[in-house]
């Protein structure tokens, strides 16, 4: 029951209304069918409002038919409502191919299966000569070093068979592949292929030639090339139709050896199969040294052997189970909303579908579960597995010459064996992936077992780019400098075994050393490698370091975050010399307070601000000192926003401090006003009500302390007069402080004697803090000012029956009726309902940090598109509020940045028409009575107001929004807030964008 899209939110004021007519079927009575239909459109619902269909009393009482009966008990077994068997339906309608589309893909395929196998051979020539090859085709493959023994001839593939989700019909929309198996003849092959490259290179070959010949058949709109997931090594040819089906089917053509040719015993993870002379270019080392083993160059070679073999396999467990293509179809949607599947090392919708087959046959998933259960069975095994410390695999044999799950532990970070036992499907997953997928899976299930009415749509249709799903983003660039890194990290046998792709080779070892540095600090390290781009048959491959910029994502720990000590061992413990060589120059022994001695690391960071900043510091060190990457490669997107909420005379500090101590000289006169001696009534309560009492106030006030030969003093009126020769003193805003009396039986009944009363408290109150504290008082007869330590604080007293007495309304013959005025909600919004919200807010603040920064980097953005005026402050605060009492799919922010994207995100997509926004403080609310709640909300959704925000405090009427926002001015924040979102974005994931941020849909739009 989530977003609807920006222009549709708000259109009732010009829209037509949504008529929605029965469709029953059997009912064999067309004349009430009519009449109903009738009165649905005689009674207009107010316009753009979701309204329900009125049924006539024939058709609301018809007994359900068989055919509706075992749907109801399909739905209570497989889905958990028929609400979600709805959606998962209408999703899947909407990612599958129609049969349409199919039989246009089906001949597209039928006539490149032609034009194949009529390619015209190649006589044989020596691999290292290329001079047949045609000027208009570059061989798609980084020949270093050169040199490589063994002969090369061009064949027609001996069999083309269509491969992967295509067959399978577990493919998704919008971008359909298709994948294609060319086998190569056996001739052109010779047994020691497996060696240094010598396969990967034929195969290079073979696409090349095909890829001159198909490029010029008028059959095809582009021919280009594109690494398989990534990898270099493999290139495949990307071949789409020309005309107006260009963009409908993506065909890619794999060239692989015959399935038997390659001995599985050759290419186990212990084997070495690129010799280290050969690709070092030096002489064989004559002192026996065993050669480092190529675990991921052997899996390359594998996984081109079993392709079809894995078809087979996938074809036999999904054929004939609807709902196992069902639940591997959402799947695939859950890990491209989360940017999961993406780049080299992804994890993919194959992997997902042999996970799927791997729980078949362990009886976790059954064949006539729906896509729904398979969906979940999946997310608690990824949620409960560690596929980097337990592996998997889908061999049955016990033939003791398999190698053992320990020998592919020691060789690759994740493990999960195919069917035969020598491959690692798992072989390209690095440990931080898997742990981002196992982390998002424990989310995911959360948020299932919650059963939210919407989190069909937090799971599957709110997409997770990484800058809105950590707290902080660093880019490393450019990528060149990796190579030094693994030249400092003595990784020779990695970049050997990745083929030269020092990416791939430091990526490992990078993300262990910051993970180990950051420690406390981070729940969480993920990092993002862009795909390849696509390249032209006519251009050489790109280069590793043209191939993006790598992203790494910081999930940050509150309760760790700000810590500027990290404390070491003992001086005397052996752990210390690690410690010391860890943290280089940056370790110290220092003496604490219990007198031990320790190693220790110190940050610099005075304010909060900077205190959210020492991962920066961390990261830059660690990778200097290790890694020889310099601080100008390492681009570091953590507070860019901070500056936007620093006060004209700040630096360093975005306000918390001074919010701090405005709060701490507010908690010394609550109990000054606690201890007073000498009021007629005790005090019984004394609440804050005001945003910094609740730390969102965006610049907060600094004490002001007068300079007297700056005025002229009055004694008559005891009173300061500000001197014309002077400049004019600062403003010092009040800050509003509701003081609770105790009941009394002598308070009078008339609502005008009431406030004379309260008046004489808070003349008394201004005499009593003046002569016990000595405290500068100015009382007036609603409230006394009062100036502590340069902050002024307004102190309201506040009788608890005034609003129930102001309610009173007296009839012509003297019946006395209870009925809200302007006056009594006005008095019940300011001493009960603001007090409690500000409370709850406070308390909110010390649970997270961030929300401080969120809250006040939110309002400062509303008002600097001049619509401040339309929100009142309480709404925007519990706007910001819900990003962290309600943050799915993501986690609670720990940093004001990623908390301000995801309000652009929530204000932008939000249906704010149809559905109330819950803000479940102190989780007061239960499930049951936000239903209640809801349904109460559609019944009067016209008398509410076009924002409403819901508390446990407020469940009925909005009070903070009824004054505002008008239906134009959510509509301007709406689309304010869609067009900045991706702006924003993009220049905090862009390191070579702008310094400065600006967030505004047009130039003529002033915003920040």
């Amino acid at each position: 029951m989530g977003p609807a899209p920006a222009g549709e939110q708000l259109r009732g004021a010009t829209g037509e209304p949504e008529v929605m007519e029965p469709a029953l079927e059997g009912t064999g009575k067309e004349g009430k069918k009519a009449s109903s239909r009738k009165r649905t459109l005689a009674e207009p619902p107010a316009k753009g409002l979701l309204q329900p269909v009125k049924l006539s009393r024939a058709e609301l009482y018809k007994e359900p038919t068989n055919e509706e009966l075992n749907r109801l008990r399909e739905t209570e077994i497989l889905f958990h409502s028929s609400l979600l068997r709805l959606q998962v339906e209408e999703l899947l309608k909407e990612v599958r191919l129609s049969e349409k589309k199919k039989d246009r893909i089906d001949a597209f395929l039928r006539e490149v299966n032609q034009r194949v196998v009529r390619v015209p051979s190649v006589p044989e020539t020596e691999l290292t000569d290329q001079a047949w090859l045609p000027a208009g085709v570059r061989v798609p493959l980084h020949q270093v070093p050169y040199a490589v023994k063994g002969c090369f001839r061009f064949l027609p593939p001996a069999q083309v068979t269509v491969v992967g989700s295509y067959l399978l019909g577990t493919c998704i929309r919008p971008d359909i592949n298709v994948d294609v198996a060319l086998t190569m003849p056996r001739e052109i092959l010779q047994d020691k292929d497996g060696l240094n490259q010598r396969y990967f290179r034929k195969r290079a070959l073979y696409l090349a030639h095909l890829a001159h010949h198909l490029a010029q058949d008028p059959l095809f709109g582009s021919v280009c090339f594109s690494y398989t997931n990534g990898c270099h090594l493999k290139p495949s040819l990307l071949l789409r139709p020309r005309g107006k089906d260009e963009r409908l089917v993506t065909v890619r053509l794999h060239p692989c050896p015959p399935p038997d040719f390659f001995r599985p015993c050759r290419l186990l993870p212990t084997k070495n199969n690129v010799r280290s002379a050969w690709y070092r270019g030096q002489s064989p080392a004559g002192d026996g040294s065993p050669e480092p083993p190529t675990p991921r160059y052997n899996t390359w070679v594998l996984q081109d052997t079993v392709l079809e073999s894995h078809l087979q396999l996938l074809s036999t467990i999904l054929s004939s189970a609807q709902g196992l293509k069902d639940g591997v179809a959402l799947l695939k949607v859950w890990l491209r909303q989360r940017e999961l599947d993406k780049g080299q090392g992804g994890f993919t919708g194959f992997l997902v579908s042999m996970l799927v087959v791997f729980l078949v046959s362990t009886r976790k998933i059954h064949t006539t579960m729906s896509g729904y259960q398979v969906l979940r069975s999946v997310l608690q095994f990824l949620a409960t597995t560690d596929l980097t410390v337990n592996g998997i695999s889908l061999c049955l044999s016990s033939d003791p010459s398999l190698p053992a799950l320990a020998d592919f532990h020691q060789a690759f970070s994740v493990v999960f064996l195919d069917s035969s036992g020598h491959l690692n499907l798992c072989a390209d997953v690095t440990a931080s992936t898997y742990h981002q997928v196992q982390h998002e899976a424990r989310l995911s299930m959360m948020l299932l077992d919650s059963r939210a009415d919407d989190g069909f749509h937090l799971l599957l249709m709110t997409p997770k780019p990484m800058i809105r799903a950590f707290d902080h983003v660093l880019h490393l660039r450019p990528l060149s400098r990796l190579q030094a890194a693994c030249h400092r990290l003595k990784l020779w046998p990695e970049l050997q075994d990745n083929g030269g792709d020092y990416v791939s080779a430091a990526l490992g070892p990078l993300t262990t050393l910051l993970e180990q540095g950051l420690g406390a600090r981070l729940n969480l390290l993920a990092h993002s490698r862009p795909p390849v781009p696509e390249w032209d048959i006519s251009q050489d491959p790109p280069k590793h370091k043209d191939s993006g910029t790598l992203t790494l994502g910081l999930l940050l720990r509150p309760e760790g975050l700000t810590s500027v000590l990290e404390l070491g061992p003992e001086a005397d413990q052996p752990e210390a010399a690690k410690f010391r060589q860890f943290w280089g120059s940056r370790s110290e022994l220092r003496r604490f307070q219990d007198g031990a001695i320790r190693e220790a690391v110190v940050w610099e960071a005075a304010s909060m601000s900077q205190k959210r900043l020492i991962p920066h510091q961390v990261v830059t060190h660690l990778l200097a000192l290790h890694a020889d990457i310099p601080e100008t490669c390492v681009h570091y997107v953590g507070g860019p926003l901070d500056a936007l909420i620093q006060g004209l005379k700040e630096t360093s500090s975005t306000g918390e401090e001074a919010l701090v101590a405005a709060v701490r000289c507010y908690d010394d006169l609550s109990r000054l006003l606690w201890g007073l001696e000498g009021l007629p009534l005790t005090v019984s309560a004394v609440q804050g009500a005001h945003p910094v009492l609740r730390y969102t106030e965006v610049f907060p006030p600094t004490p002001v302390r007068p300079a007297f030969s700056f005025y002229e003093t009055l004694r008559e009126r005891s009173s300061l007069l500000p001197r014309l020769d002077k400049p004019c003193p600062a403003y010092v805003e009040p800050m509003t402080v509701v003081c609770h009396l105790e009941g009394s039986g002598q308070w009078p009944q008339d609502a005008e004697a009431v406030q004379r009363v309260r008046a004489a408290f808070q003349l008394r109150l201004a005499e009593l803090l003046t002569q016990q504290h000595g405290l500068q008082c100015r009382a007036t007869a609603t409230h006394t000012d009062v100036l502590k330590d340069g902050f002024v604080f307004r102190i309201r007293v506040a009788y608890q029956r005034e609003p129930q007495i102001l309610k009173e309304v007296q009839s012509p013959e003297g019946m006395i009726s209870l009925r809200d005025t302007a006056a009594s909600l006005r008095l019940e919004r300011d001493t009960r309902q603001l007090p409690l919200l500000t409370s709850a807010l406070h308390g909110l603040q010390q649970q997270h940090p961030a929300f401080s920064g969120v809250a006040r980097l939110a309002k400062r953005w509303v008002r600097a598109q001049l619509l401040g005026e339309g929100f009142a402050d309480e709404s925007l605060d519990l706007v910001a509020a819900a990003l962290f009492l309600h943050p799915e799919p993501f986690t609670p922010p720990s940093s004001p940045q990623v908390g301000f994207l995801r309000f652009l995100f929530l204000v932008s997509t939000f249906d704010w028409k149809n559905n109330p926004l819950f803000v479940n403080l102190n989780n007061e609310l239960t499930v049951e009575e936000q239903v209640e709640i809801r349904s109460g909300f559609l019944a009067a959704r016209a008398q509410l107001p076009v924002m409403v925000i819901v508390t446990p405090q407020d469940r009925k009427n909005s009070v903070w929004t009824q004054d505002g926002p008008s239906a134009q001015i959510l509509q301007q924040l709406v689309v304010l807030a869609a067009e900045a979102l991706p702006m924003l974005e993009k220049q905090l994931m862009d390191p070579r964008g702008p310094g400065d941020i600006r967030m505004g849909p047009s130039e003529n739009v002033a915003l920040l």
